[in-house]
C-alpha cells in the first residue's frame, strides 16, 4: 500500500499524515475547513524543521515528504483511489459513525479504513459499514512523529489478513505496533485514564495541590511529567470523553470521571488547547503555572 488518506486535520491527522508522508506514503490529508488544513501544513513544516535541526531529516527528505503530501476538503476525491483511510477526528461517537458511513460509500470497496480512535468500540464503527472485516483501529501517540507505540485494535469481525497487514505497515512507518483487542479504552487509556482520574480526585478532595501530586509522581514513580501536567496535554475533554466511553462500556463506577473534571470541562478549561487547565499556557515560558483557581 502506498496511497494514504487521512480524515481530520487536527493535531493527530497531522501528525499521522507527516509520518506517512515522510515514510514515503502518497498521503491525502482532507478536512472539511480549509483553514485547518493551512495551519496543519505550517505545523507539519515546523514539526519537520525541528528533525532537521537535531539532525534526524535532511532538507531534501523534507521537500519529497511535502511533495507527497496533498490537502482536499472533499472527501470524495480524497478517498477514491486510497488504500488505507486512517480517521482522525474529534472523539465523538456519532461524528465517527457518520465519517464511517462517509468513507464505506466513498472508498473502494477493498480499501482498509481506520480509525485513530482512543477508546471508542472499533466493532461499533465496523458495524456501520459494509466492510465490517476492513475496519480496523490504529491508535497512533502524542505527538506523532515522536512517539513509537501505536495500539492496533482489531474489531470482532477486524480479518487476521487485515491485522497482520496493519501491523507490518505500522513498522514502515518506524512505529513499534501492539495488537490488542477491542475494549473501553483498549490498553493504554483503560490504564492511563484511571490513574489521571485518580490524580484529579486527589486534588478535588484536597489531599494535596497541582505541583505536589504532578512532583510526587515524576520524582516518585519516575514518570516525564506529572498525571494533571499530562492531562492538560491531552485535553480534559479527551479524558473526559474516554472516561465516559469507559464508565458506560464496563459499567462500572470505578472509572466514573471526577466532578471537577466534568466541571472544568463545562466551564471550558480544557489545559492546553483553551490556554487554561490545571496549569496556565501561553505565558511565553516553559515554566509550569498553576492556574489561577488552584492557587493557595
Amino acid at each position: 500500500m502506498k496511497k494514504i488518506a487521512v480524515i481530520g486535520a487536527g493535531t493527530m491527522g497531522n501528525g499521522i499524515a507527516h509520518v506517512f508522508a515522510q515514510s514515503g506514503f502518497e498521503v491525502n490529508l482532507i478536512d472539511i475547513s480549509q483553514a485547518a488544513l493551512d495551519k496543519a501544513l505550517k505545523t507539519i513544516e515546523k514539526n519537520m524543521d525541528r528533525q532537521i535541526a537535531k539532525g534526524r531529516l535532511s532538507e531534501e527528505d523534507k521537500a519529497g515528504a511535502l511533495s507527497r503530501l496533498t490537502t482536499l476538503t472533499n472527501m470524495a476525491d480524497g478517498v477514491k483511489d486510497r488504500e488505507l483511510v486512517v480517521e482522525a477526528a474529534t472523539e465523538n461517537i456519532d461524528l465517527k459513525l457518520k465519517i464511517f458511513g462517509q468513507m464505506d460509500e466513498l472508498a473502494p470497496s477493498d480499501t482498509i479504513l481506520a480509525t485513530n480512535t482512543s477508546s471508542i468500540s472499533i466493532t461499533q464503527i465496523g458495524a456501520a459499514t459494509q466492510r465490517p472485516d476492513k475496519v480496523i483501529g490504529m491508535h497512533f501517540m502524542n505527538p506523532v512523529p515522536v512517539m513509537k507505540l501505536v495500539e492496533i485494535i482489531r474489531g470482532y469481525a477486524t480479518s487476521d489478513a487485515v491485522t497482520q497487514q496493519i501491523m507490518e505497515m505500522s513498522k514502515t512507518l518506524g512505529k513499534v505496533p501492539v495488537e490488542v483487542n477491542d475494549y473501553p479504552g483498549f490498553v493504554a487509556n483503560r490504564i492511563l485514564m484511571p490513574m489521571i482520574n485518580e490524580a484529579i480526585i486527589t486534588l478535588h478532595e484536597g489531599v494535596a495541590g497541582v505541583s505536589e501530586i504532578d512532583t510526587v509522581m515524576k520524582l516518585g514513580m519516575a514518570h516525564p511529567m506529572g498525571p494533571l501536567q499530562l492531562a492538560d496535554f491531552i485535553g480534559l475533554d479527551v479524558c473526559l470523553s474516554i472516561l465516559r466511553v469507559m464508565h458506560e462500556g464496563f459499567g462500572n463506577p470505578k472509572y466514573a470521571p471526577c466532578p471537577l473534571l466534568v466541571n472544568m470541562v463545562t466551564a471550558g478549561k480544557m489545559g492546553v488547547k483553551s490556554g487554561e487547565g490545571f496549569y496556565s499556557w501561553g505565558h511565553g515560558t516553559k515554566d509550569l503555572i498553576v492556574a489561577d483557581t488552584f492557587q493557595k
